[in-house]
């Protein structure tokens, strides 16, 4: 596997390919890169203007490839089970499901259309509402799901008496949350697909330290400066594009011989960048009673139960 690259992607025509968050950064990369190689893609996201853009991108690069755009907003739950409806609606199996969207450390705590804090609603409780109820589409095309993770869940801990953080809100910690419960669903999804005979292979993956929007729209939202250059140099030295961040993601969604419940990332120093490969799961992720009690309370946040 080593220097993996999108040319190391096998042939996916014929597969159907759904991938949130798909109109910039990591997302639209992924979304292009499985399109040039013969997957119908559909591209979830919020704004339809930047939709229109994507696909229009992806086109130009690929005139035949197969596309549509679905408006979504992940914030909404109801957006959520509106789309899944229309997919379900449809009856095509989903052969690759990638939950990318996802919001990074916002300065102050906001909320959801459902009351949920917005990074763990939107990061991870969408994603696991999705994924359920798109469920008989996966298990129909024993599907790879991909879960984007990140390396901020390191230092990461589940807040099972407080997962929406009412009291104490501070913005690292509660991403970290977000982004470690993602790592953990992918597992733990991977455990029940096995006792429960789903037929499911599901991922994790994580882009080390890309140059998208995730930190302009976050932490760096309101920075001086000052905060701005330092976070520009940091990028420069320590960081890698877009196209090289999704890597690790296309790598977990079209691996023939990708681990279940493995999580891949770059290699390089502290896993920043580097070239695609498996990636270090801290001992919280595996926690299986931890990843239990948080699967009960997903579907309790929800309201989605999968089986």
């Amino acid at each position: 596997m080593a220097n993996w690259t999108t040319n190391d992607i096998p042939d996916q025509t014929g597969r159907l390919a759904v991938v949130t968050g798909a109109t910039g950064g990591l997302g639209l990369e992924t979304a292009l890169a499985l399109a040039g190689k013969g997957a119908e893609v559909v591209l979830v996201g919020r704004n339809p203007a930047k939709g229109a853009e994507a696909l229009a991108a992806i086109r130009s690069a690929f005139p035949d490839a197969l596309l549509r755009f679905e408006q979504v907003d992940l914030a909404r739950l109801g957006d959520v089970n509106a789309f899944a409806d229309r997919m379900l609606a449809e009856g095509r199996p989903i052969d690759i499901l990638i939950n990318n969207a996802g919001v990074m450390a916002l300065a102050k705590r906001q909320t959801t259309a459902d009351g949920h804090e917005m990074q763990f609603g939107t990061n991870y409780l969408s994603h696991f509402a999705l994924t359920a109820r798109l469920l008989p589409l996966l298990t129909a095309a024993k599907a790879r799901v991909v879960q984007l993770a990140s390396i901020a869940h390191k230092p990461g801990r589940i807040r099972l008496d407080d997962l929406n953080y009412e009291q104490g809100y501070r913005a690292w910690p509660v991403y970290q949350q977000s982004k470690l419960a993602m790592l953990m669903f992918a597992i733990e999804l991977q455990r029940r697909s096995d006792s429960n005979g789903w037929g499911l292979t599901s991922v994790a993956a994580h882009p080390g330290y890309a140059h998208t929007d995730l930190i302009a729209n976050g932490p760096g939202q309101g920075a001086g400066a000052l905060y701005r250059g330092v976070i520009s140099v940091f990028e420069r030295l320590f960081g890698h594009s877009s196209a090289d961040g999704a890597l690790p993601t296309l790598m977990a969604a079209t691996l023939p011989e990708v681990a279940p419940g493995g999580y891949y990332g770059p290699q390089g120093w502290q896993d920043l960048k580097g070239p695609p490969g498996p990636a270090q799961v801290r001992p919280q992720a595996l926690d299986a009673d931890v990843a239990a009690r948080l699967w009960s309370a997903s579907e309790q946040l929800t309201g989605v139960a999968f089986g």
